[in-house]
């Protein structure tokens, strides 16, 4: 069981599928929990939603056309991000952002909320589009919008992680909103961004640094290998003893992200089924630390 949960996990196709129905999942949690009590998601979304209530209040026009606007907006967006993103993470990204157009132009909004009470439904709007918004980038793919500008900026080793990036932006996003509507549209709308963001950023693992230390008596030299050639991350190991048996062992340290420590863990037990391995999550990483995307 353990071990086709990893291949599924790590298939690529099924990845992109699970990417694709998280963009389905976010789309449904916004049309029934935001969408209802006229609140604003945050990011390039938030923006084409303001844009839509712009042209319905100016111009009568009855249709969301948000999703719309949304998959449009994207296009400059991947043009500008795809030296950094690489053909691969691009295709997928087309593809999220068509499901979530597709899934958010198609799933009707309620008239009335279902959760007329606006903090529970912030809280579980914000909630839901976090864990799954999280799944997608963890699946490699990504929603588009301004998850590419924040994916690029962890990628060149910004402090910038995607959750704070999305926050800076809505700020500026919210003040608009706060000189535009009702001061509650903005404070509920800022809410709903707040618990969004935070489960994304815990969500997110490949934003999430790792230290592991393998203790094996097997050849460390080829687990050394696999890590290099494998995972594309360097180890550092050293002969220790331990103090029980009095036997020698070897000794791997290696840091990457927590979204490869499956396929380390994987590997390792592979080689040695008594192998002693100790994770340790939200390491601070200094100096020459690649952030990948995929």
């Amino acid at each position: 069981m353990k071990d086709m949960m990893y291949n599924s996990l790590h298939n690529r196709w099924l990845r992109l599928l699970a990417a694709m129905l998280g963009e389905g999942v976010v789309a449904l949690a916004l049309r029934l929990f935001i969408v209802p009590l006229g609140l604003y998601s945050g990011g390039l979304m938030g923006l084409c939603q303001l844009i839509r209530t712009l042209l319905h209040n100016g111009l009568g026009l009855e249709a969301d056309i948000a999703g719309v606007l949304y998959f449009i907006s994207n296009v400059p967006i991947l043009l500008l991000g795809y030296k950094t993103l690489g053909r691969a993470m691009t295709f997928k990204t087309i593809a999220c952002t068509v499901s979530f157009s597709f899934f958010y132009s198609i799933f009707p909004s309620p008239s009335v909320p279902i959760v007329e009470d606006y903090l529970t439904s912030c809280l579980l709007g914000g909630i839901i589009v976090g864990v799954a918004s999280g799944i997608v980038l963890t699946c490699g793919g990504s929603g588009g919008g301004l998850d590419i500008v924040g994916l690029c900026l962890s990628k060149r080793g910004s402090r910038f992680t995607v959750g704070k990036f999305s926050l800076t932006f809505n700020l500026f996003l919210y003040a608009a909103c706060l000189v535009l509507f009702v001061p509650e549209v903005a404070i509920y709308s800022v809410i709903y961004n707040f618990f969004s963001a935070m489960v994304l950023d815990r969500m997110h693992q490949q934003n999430v640094s790792v230290q592991a230390m393998i203790f094996t008596k097997e050849d460390e030299k080829e687990l050394g290998r696999f890590i290099i050639e494998k995972l594309g991350r360097s180890v550092t190991y050293w002969e220790g003893t331990g103090a029980y048996s009095g036997k020698g062992l070897h000794v791997l340290v290696v840091c990457l992200s927590k979204f490869e420590i499956e396929e380390l863990l994987h590997a390792v037990h592979e080689r040695d089924d008594h192998a002693f391995v100790t994770v340790q999550e939200r390491v601070r990483v200094f100096g020459n630390f690649v952030r990948k995307l995929e």
